[in-house]
C-alpha cells in the first residue's frame, strides 16, 4: 500500500464513523473469504479425482491461501502440504537466469559477452553465441541437445555435445525453447563464479530469502517432506509411484543432463518467500529485476507471450502484465504466476499430473481471482485410468458409447489421438481373440479417420486375428494418409495374396 493510498484511508476514517469502518470491512474480508472458499471448493473436487499437489496464493502481499491436497505420499500416508517439496520443473530457469543477472552486478560478465569468451573449444558456427541469447532462447541450439535429463553426464561431455550439435537457426534470429541454453549458461556461471551451482543459489538467493526448503541436489531437512511423483500406468491399469527426484539424480556430479533448466526443489511456501524477496530488492536490484523481467523476444508467432529470462511474460484481457513460468518433469508440474499490476501472485504444484488440464489450474485460479462470477470445473480424473474404469463395467460390444462417457466425465471433447491406441496395444498383447483391444482401435480410426497410423494400428490388430482382407484394406489407408511405415507391410500383404 503506498503513502498516498494510506493518506486517503485515514482522511476517509475521520470523517466516517466505526460502525460504517467496521460494515465496510466485513464486506471487503466477506469478498475474499468467499472467493477462497471456492477456490478451495474447485481443488478438493478435483482431489476427489485424482489431485494431489499444493496451491498459495496472494493478493496485495498478504496470502489467503496456502493449503496442500491429496498426498505427498500415497504409501505412507503423508498428506500434502504448503511445507511439501516438489520438483519445480523449469520454473528452475528464473534461478539460474537470476544467478547471471548477480554476475552481472558484480560486473564478472555482461549479456552482450559471445560465450567464445569463457569457452576456447568453442566452434566457428557459435562463437557469436551471446549470454543473452542464451537466456532468451534465441541461440539456435535445438532442444534435442543433451540427454535424458537422468543419465549420468559430466559436464565436458555435455559441453562437447552442445558444441558439436548443429544449429537450427543463425543465433539471434529466432526463439526455440531449448533446456541446453540453461545448461550452458550453468556451466558459465561455475566457471566465472569459482562456484557450484548449488552454492552459489544458496549463498546469494535461498539464503537471504530464508528459502529453507529449497535446493537443487543437498537437502537439510526431513526426506518425509518430499513428494514422490505418481504416474497412471497403463498396462498395470493403476497409479505408479515414481519415487522422489533425489532417488532419480545421479548420485555424483555427472548430473549435466540436468542441471539449470530444472529438477529443483521447493515448496510453495518457499517460492512465494521467493516473489517477496525479488520485490523488496532483497536478491537483486531493480534494475536486474527490471531486465529480467523486460519482454525480450516473442514466444509465438501472434505474439501473445514473451520470453525475458527465465520468466514469460504477457498481458491479461484486463491489459495489465503478468510474468509467470511453468515446469514439468513428466510427473510434476508447476506454475508460479505474478500478476504484477494487481499485486495477486498463484503458485501451484502437482505430484499427480492428470492430463493437460493439469497444467490450467494456476491461470484458473487467476480467473477466479479476477472475476467473482466465474466457477472453474473441477479437474477430472486421468483420462487413462477413466477409459478402464468404463472397461471394467462395460463389454466391448458397447465401445461405441465410450467416447459420450468420456465427453461426460472430462467435460470436453476428447481428441487425444494416442490414448486408445496406446491402451490399445496394451490389451492386444493380453487378448488372443477379438475383444477390446481390436474394438478400441476400431473406435479411434472413427473419431480420427485422417489419422495414417491409427490405420495402421487397426490393421496390425486384424492380422494378429488373421483377417487379412481387413488388414490390407486399414494399410491401403494408411498409405494414402501418407503412413511411410505403412507401405512395407501392405506390399508384403497383396504380395502374399497374388
Amino acid at each position: 500500500m503506498s503513502i498516498s493510498f494510506r493518506g486517503i484511508i485515514c482522511a476517509f476514517l475521520i470523517f466516517t464513523t466505526a460502525g460504517s469502518f467496521a460494515q465496510n470491512a466485513g464486506k471487503e474480508f466477506s469478498s475474499d473469504s468467499v472467493l477462497i472458499e471456492k477456490i478451495d471448493q474447485y481443488l478438493y473436487a478435483s482431489e476427489v479425482n485424482g489431485f494431489s499437489g499444493a496451491v498459495l496464493v496472494s493478493k496485495k502481499g498478504e496470502i489467503l491461501l496456502s493449503k496442500g491436497y491429496g498426498w505427498a505420499d500415497r504409501k505412507n500416508k503423508i498428506p500434502a502440504h504448503p511445507s511439501t517439496v516438489f520438483n519445480i520443473g523449469s520454473v528452475t530457469k528464473q534461478f539460474t537466469a537470476s544467478a547471471i543477472l548477480k554476475l552481472v552486478e558484480q560486473g564478472k560478465i555482461k549479456t552482450s559477452d559471445k560465450i567464445s569468451t569463457y569457452f576456447d573449444q568453442t566452434p566457428i558456427d557459435k562463437k557469436d553465441i551471446t549470454i543473452h541469447q542464451l537466456l532468451t532462447h534465441t541461440s539456435g541450439i535445438s532442444k534435442r541437445t543433451g540427454g535424458f535429463r537422468y543419465d549420468e553426464a559430466s559436464k565436458e561431455k555435455f559441453l562437447t555435445e552442445f558444441f558439436e550439435s548443429e544449429l537450427q537457426s543463425k543465433p539471434g534470429t529466432m526463439h526455440q525453447y531449448a533446456n541446453a541454453n540453461y545448461i550452458m549458461l550453468t556451466a558459465l556461471l561455475e566457471s566465472v563464479s569459482g562456484q557450484s551451482y548449488g552454492t552459489f543459489l544458496q549463498d546469494y538467493f535461498f539464503e537471504p530469502s530464508q528459502m529453507k526448503s529449497t535446493g537443487y541436489k543437498s537437502i537439510s531437512f526431513s526426506t518425509e517432506r518430499l513428494a514422490h511423483g505418481y504416474y497412471y500406468h497403463v498396462n498395470d491399469e493403476k497409479w505408479a509411484d515414481w519415487g522422489t527426484t533425489q532417488q532419480h539424480l545421479p548420485y555424483n556430479e555427472n548430473h549435466w543432463y540436468s542441471i539449470g533448466k530444472g529438477d529443483i526443489h521447493s515448496s510453495v511456501e518457499d517460492l512465494y518467500k521467493w516473489h517477496v524477496a525479488l520485490q523488496n530488492n532483497v536478491v537483486l536490484t531493480p534494475h536486474s529485476r527490471m531486465i529480467q523481467e523486460t519482454s525480450h523476444v516473442a514466444e509465438n508467432d501472434n505474439s501473445t507471450s514473451y520470453y525475458g529470462y527465465g520468466w514469460a511474460i504477457s498481458t491479461s484481457n484486463r491489459g495489465t502484465k503478468v510474468v509467470a513460468h511453468n515446469g514439468s518433469n513428466g510427473l510434476y508440474f508447476a506454475d508460479f504466476v505474478r500478476y504484477m499490476d494487481e499485486d495477486v501472485v498463484v503458485i501451484y504444484i502437482t505430484n499427480s499430473f492428470l492430463g493437460h488440464e493439469s497444467e490450467n489450474v494456476a491461470r484458473e485460479i487467476g480467473r477466479m481471482m479476477f472475476d467473482v462470477s466465474y466457477k472453474a470445473a473441477p479437474l477430472a480424473k486421468n483420462s487413462y485410468q477413466l477409459i478402464h474404469e468404463f472397461m471394467h463395467v462395460n463389454s466391448f460390444e458397447n465401445a461405441e458409447e465410450l467416447p459420450g462417457f468420456l465427453e461426460k466425465q472430462l467435460n470436453a471433447e476428447f481428441n487425444d489421438h494416442a490414448v486408445l491406441n496406446r491402451i490399445a496395444y496394451g490389451r492386444l498383447k493380453k487378448e488372443e481373440a477379438p475383444g477390446w483391444a481390436l474394438e478400441l482401435f476400431k473406435l479411434n480410426v472413427t473419431l480420427f479417420p485422417e489419422d495414417g497410423n491409427l490405420w495402421d494400428s487397426l490393421g496390425e490388430a486384424y492380422l494378429k486375428y488373421d483377417q487379412k482382407e481387413a488388414a490390407i484394406e486399414c494399410y491401403t489407408k494408411a498409405v494414402a494418409l501418407g503412413s511411410e511405415g505403412s507401405k512395407k507391410t501392405l506390399k508384403e500383404l497383396l504380395e502374399k495374396n497374388d
